[in-house]
């Protein structure tokens, strides 16, 4: 079967340029690739007959030859175009192959197999961390926080494009506005980051005055920050696009506050609940009684101690701790006794004392209990 012309295979005209050439070669390879053709039995054939025309007519020798002998040029082993079909390896396969790669794959692999096949976005901004230090009642409360932010924000005499008023980038010459440059290294073809516009595609020729071409420069913003009640040491609160402005238009980076909750003077936080250490004294401990404690809402509540309490014991004080973030209920509050012992005593109340140690001899079930445990162990080390 004869051959097709190759300027017919690929849909131009004889005249057509490397650019047009190349558009066509791409576009006819998208639409037949045998991956996106199954149901097709000829897409196969008809994609090798696409590579085959373009692999002659990209080089300008083989191209002049074609265009004065038609594939007479090439019979006879004489060229790279005809026979080197899909799966055979000649030339520059490769090469042309991968001018195509990206627009079959880059759908599925995040806009290009190799890294984008084109012109990079403009580049996104930096994430910004700040540290936030709030009281354990804003942390119960919640608050609203004003804080300033060194960082970069768009520049606004050239909004963010880095060129002067009224210019425009323009097409990088070293990557033809792609962002990447190709060479080729034997059969393979090695794409690598355009070192002249650092992938962007564009070049500034006219930069702005105010920030230098790079389209943001350096100032400190005041931001409202909601802390919502609840939150904890190491809780993080995100402020999306509130980081560094991008390159270039770029989008900005995000905002991050971490929160550090101050110790508490009177209350020990652990997650949603409160405890809080209550001294008593040896006589109230001992008769029991009423005792006044704060909560940490500023209020104040009233416990009962039992007669005979010892240091250690706790009491529950229920809802009365702090808040779950993002709602979930109240946590509790534990009063844990610790049992002071008398200091600076008078002569009138050391007297008392020691009457009163002598009629507590059956009132002191711990210590009677342990001392007999130590008379136990004695005796058994002398047997």
């Amino acid at each position: 079967m004869a051959k097709r012309d190759y300027y017919e295979v690929l849909g131009v005209t004889k005249g057509a340029s490397a650019d047009e050439l190349k558009k066509a070669y791409r576009k006819k390879a998208k639409e037949l690739h045998p991956d996106r053709n199954a149901d097709n039995p000829d897409a196969e054939s008809q994609f090798k007959e696409v590579n085959e025309a373009y692999e002659t007519l990209k080089d300008p020798d083989k191209k002049a030859a074609y265009d004065r002998y038609g594939h007479a040029a090439f019979e006879g082993g004489m060229g790279g175009g005809g026979g080197h079909g899909f799966g055979r390896g000649g030339g520059d396969f490769s090469s042309a192959f991968s001018d195509v790669f990206d627009d079959l794959f880059g759908d599925f692999m995040g806009g290009g197999a190799r890294g984008g096949g084109g012109r990079q976005r403009a580049a996104r901004g930096s994430d910004l961390r700040y540290n936030m230090r709030i009281t354990l009642q804003e942390a119960y409360n919640g608050a609203q926080k004003t804080i300033n932010v060194p960082t970069s924000v768009s520049c606004a005499g050239c909004d963010g494009t880095g060129a002067e008023s009224g210019a425009e980038p323009a097409a990088c010459p070293t990557c033809s506005g792609m962002g990447k440059v190709r060479a080729q290294q034997g059969f393979f073809t090695v794409e690598r980051t355009c070192p002249t516009c650092g992938g962007l595609g564009q070049i500034i020729k006219n930069p702005c005055k105010s920030c230098g071409g790079v389209g943001r420069v350096e100032k400190d913003r005041s931001l409202s920050v909601n802390i919502p009640a609840g939150v904890e040491t190491g809780t993080r609160i995100r402020l999306a696009g509130e980081g560094e402005a991008g390159l270039r238009g770029g989008p900005s980076g995000d905002l991050y506050i971490f929160i550090d909750v101050t110790e508490h003077q009177i209350f020990r936080r652990e997650g949603v609940h409160l405890s809080c250490l209550v001294p008593v004294s040896m006589t109230a401990a001992a008769l029991g009684g009423d005792i006044e404690v704060p909560t940490i809402d500023g209020g104040r509540s009233r416990v009962k101690i039992p007669a005979g309490s010892q240091s250690g014991k706790q009491m529950r004080l229920r809802g009365k701790g702090m808040p779950a973030l993002r709602g979930g209920g109240q946590g509790d509050m534990f009063i844990e006794l610790a049992v002071e012992t008398p200091v600076n005593l008078t002569s009138k109340q050391k007297e008392l004392l020691r009457e009163f140690e002598r009629l507590s001899e059956d009132n002191n079930p711990e210590s009677t209990d342990f001392f007999s445990k130590v008379k136990n162990f004695w005796d058994g080390m002398k047997g």
